[in-house]
């Protein structure tokens, strides 16, 4: 895992706070919670392919099918 992984996840998550506490202060609690959830799915995603190449990894060190 490399340290560049980390810094993306940690910038989504300041700008999802951001824009979500920007829209909160407007009144658009609803767009608010959208934001924070894309946010979010975002970030699955991105540990959902980390989590895949380390299971193709140990797939191929002990030769598995």
């Amino acid at each position: 895992m490399s340290i560049d992984l980390v810094f993306k996840i940690a910038a989504i998550g300041i700008l999802v706070t951001v824009l979500s506490q920007l829209l909160t202060r407007a009144g658009r609690d609803d767009i608010a919670m959208l934001t924070t959830l894309t946010g979010l799915i975002i970030v699955l995603f991105m540990v959902v392919n980390l989590v895949s190449d380390f299971f193709g990894s140990v797939k191929s060190i002990f030769q598995l099918y």
